[in-house]
Parts: C-alpha cells; structure tokens; sequence
C-alpha cells in the first residue's frame, strides 16, 4: 500500500522529537510573554493533566510546560499503556523535570480520564479520538478545570449540543477553554483575516477551501486484539470515532470559512462524497473525498472540496472573494489581498500550536478567561453537517443538521474490550438517509 505523506498534517509527537529547544540541567528557555517570578516569591505551581496520549497528546503537554515557568504535569491518562508509556517518555524528553508523573497518577483505561481529572490538577488538555470530546470536556468543566481542547470536539450533532452546554458553564465558572483550532493561532492567519474582518475585501460573496491530502497511518490487527481493541488502535477510520477525515482533519478548513464570515452559520448544504480509492477494509468505513456546497442567508456561498488519496496533489488554501477584492491564504506560504486594498503579510511567522498554550497559561495567572467554546463548537458542526450532506446526498438545512439527534457511538457507561459494536456499511449517496 502506498503510504503517501500527508504534508499537511503536522504531527505533534514528530515536533517532540524534532525540536531544536536546548536543554541545560532542567533549565527550560521559555518563549512566553508571561513575567517570571520576582523578589524571590514563586507564583503557584499550575498542574497539569493530559488525557490521550497519542501524537497531539504528547505535543500539547510539552507545549503546555513550555508555555509557563511554573507548570508542571502531574497526571497522564490513557486507553493503552505502551502509548502513555512513550507519550511520557518523550515529554521528559523535552520538559525534562517539570514532569512529575508518578506511577500511582498514569491511569489506564476508559475512566482514565476521570481519574485525571480527579487527581488534583488545574488544567486538563484533551486530547483523545474526537468520539469521547464531549463526554471528557464536560466532565473536566463539571470539576472547575480550566481545558485545553483538541479539535474537532464532536462526530455528531448531540455531542456538539454537549459541548456548547459545557462552553456556557466554562463562562459561568469563569474558567479557561481553548480550542485546538491552532490556525487561528497563526500570526500570519490573524493579519489577514482581521483585514478580511475589518472590510477590506468589501463584502464577501464566496469562500472557497481546498484541502488535499494522501493517505494517513494505519496498524495492523494483532492476534490478541479484540474488535474493539482494533477499532481503537485505527480509529481514524472509523467515523464513529473520527466522525470521518472531513471532521477530524479538514475541519480546519470550514474553521477558517466560518472565521472569514464572522462565524455566522450557513441556511442549507449541499455536496457529496465517497470511497474510489481507499476502499481496503483497514480504512473502516470512511470516505476519501467530498465535495460541499454551503449558502448563507445573504447568498453567499461556501465551496469546500476535500480528498485523502495516495498519489495525488497536496492543496491547503483558502480564497476569499469579496465585491472590493479578494484574499488568498495559501496555508505556510502566502497571504495576500488583491484588489482595492491590496496588501501582502510579510510580518513575522510563530509556532501556532505553541501559542494556544502560551495564550491559555496567561489567561489563567492574568485571571482573564478564555473561552473559544461556542466556535469551536460550530466550526465541528460545520464539518459534521458537510458529512451528513455528503453520506445521503441531500440538501440539508442548519436547523437539520444541528437539531439532529443521531449518535454514531455506544454509549460511554458501555466501553468495553468485548464490546462489539456494529460499524455501518460505507454510505451510498441518494441511498443513505438522515437520522
């Protein structure tokens, strides 16, 4: 099988073992805006607890002990041991001896993220299969934590419902939430779209979003895995784990198309999808293209196209087109306005995934909260609607989608190993209906 890279799809345990940050004794070289420590008086030790310990897992809990010179990781929480066992082993890597995880605080298994949360910790980050966002983010606002949280943060519209009511109780408690939506914590992305916001492409007509991509990671099936076991371990491709690539990984497209509008939500979508070339049974039964028509309530339109195909072009853009002119992200390499207001960024570039935590860790000791909940929470809908749109082939409305109350996955209370949950077949566009 060919494993075509994905350029496009950073990973963050890649960062860990790549990453040029020197470390001397257990000194670490912080790049925060967060004042250090004066007169001799520490600032309270801010503990931190990681739940899915998989390649974002890992790189979110060293950016999050970089972010701050008073953090330390005190709680790991995974469903398989030998992956929080490396996620661990290449934190210290980086974090060296502001990781103080001991043996009794690495939880192990489906309630592991309770027992993280549970475990005396102020900040959990969040960062397991898509499936268990809802449930986990709940759990750790419930508890007063404030929360890293990876995207996407739903694979169906009652989870999104959850995640909104959690988002709302954050704001009430006054706690942080951050969203994994790092584009928008790009330096170049917040030029360009503040000067799309402000008007400088005048009003906006269509958005287009491109992202194109090969294909991604799988493991083969071992002897003594159960079917859920091997579900687990490939859950990319199962989209009741996933919700399917189009809302774990080009989600971040539609993020950045709801961005450009203001975050207002479409009237209806359109669009379609399917499986042509990654139709091997180890790909579960996801697709590996879509195509998708959004319109707003003044006409505009939103055009996104997607694939995951081995041997094909690799695209991550956005155009921007507007009655005065138009803006042209092309993702790591160019930013620019053409038109009225032409305007090209050349400002400096920053490590987006660094600055999420940088971002949160000062909203916390400036007591100033975050909370990116409520479009976190849409821009997953966006990408979970464009799925329903694409599976049945049907023009779908907003209300239909988001007042939706199918679930793609068992309920939390039954995740077992024995488990045998019945994946649906791939669906059939005109054949597969909305529930």
């Amino acid at each position: 099988m060919n494993k075509n890279k994905n350029i496009f799809a950073p990973n963050r345990r890649s960062f860990i073992r790549n990453s040029s940050l020197a470390l001397i004794g257990s000194t670490l070289t912080y790049n925060t805006g967060i004042a250090a420590p004066s007169g001799g008086t520490r600032r309270n030790v801010l503990k931190v607890g990681l739940i899915g310990c998989g390649g974002r897992g890992t790189g979110a809990a060293a950016q999050a002990l970089q972010a701050d010179p008073d953090v330390v990781l005190t709680a790991m929480g995974d469903v398989f041991e030998d992956r929080l066992n490396e996620a661990y082993q290449d934190i210290i890597k980086v974090a060296g001896d502001k990781v103080k995880v001991n043996k009794e605080n690495k939880f192990i298994g489906f309630d592991a993220y309770l027992k993280v949360i549970a475990s005396g910790v102020d900040v959990v980050l969040l960062a397991t299969p898509p499936a268990f966002r809802p449930d986990h983010l709940t759990a750790a606002i419930n508890a007063g934590k404030h929360v890293f949280c990876e995207k996407p943060v739903a694979v169906d519209a009652p989870g999104v419902r959850k995640v909104l009511m959690a988002a709302k109780k954050a704001k009430e408690k006054n706690l942080s939430l951050v969203s994994g939506f790092c584009f928008r914590y790009d330096s170049s992305n917040r030029a360009i779209f503040g000067k799309i916001l402000k008007g400088d492409v005048g009003d906006i007509r269509a958005v287009s979003t491109f992202r194109y991509g090969g294909e991604l990671w799988t493991k083969p099936r071992q002897p003594d895995w159960t079917e859920m076991t091997y579900q687990m371990r490939n859950w990319y491709y199962y989209n009741w784990l996933s919700g399917d690539f189009i809302v774990e990984q080009a989600v971040h497209s539609l993020d950045m198309m709801s961005w450009a509008m203001g975050d207002q939500m479409p009237v209806k979508a359109t669009g379609t999808g399917g499986r042509q070339v990654r139709v091997d049974d180890i790909f579960g039964n996801i697709y590996d293209h879509f195509a998708i028509e959004f319109e707003y309530a003044n006409g505009a339109k939103g055009f996104h196209s997607t694939r995951q195909q081995a041997g094909t072009s690799n695209r991550n853009t956005v155009e921007v087109m507007g009655t005065d002119g138009n803006a042209l992200i092309n993702i790591g390499r160019n930013y620019e306005i053409t038109g009225k207001n032409a305007w090209k960024y050349s400002g400096p570039k920053n490590n987006m995934y660094q600055t999420e935590h940088d971002e949160l860790f000062a909203s916390i000791r400036n007591g100033k909260p975050m909370n990116d909940g409520e479009w976190m929470a849409k821009s997953t809908m966006l990408a979970i609607w464009a799925r329903m749109a694409g599976y049945t082939g049907q023009t779908i409305s907003w209300d239909q989608a988001m007042n939706s109350n199918e679930t793609l996955g068992p309920k939390t209370e039954d995740y077992t190993w024995d488990l045998k949950w019945k994946v649906p077949p791939v669906a059939k566009p005109g054949i597969t209906k909305m529930s």
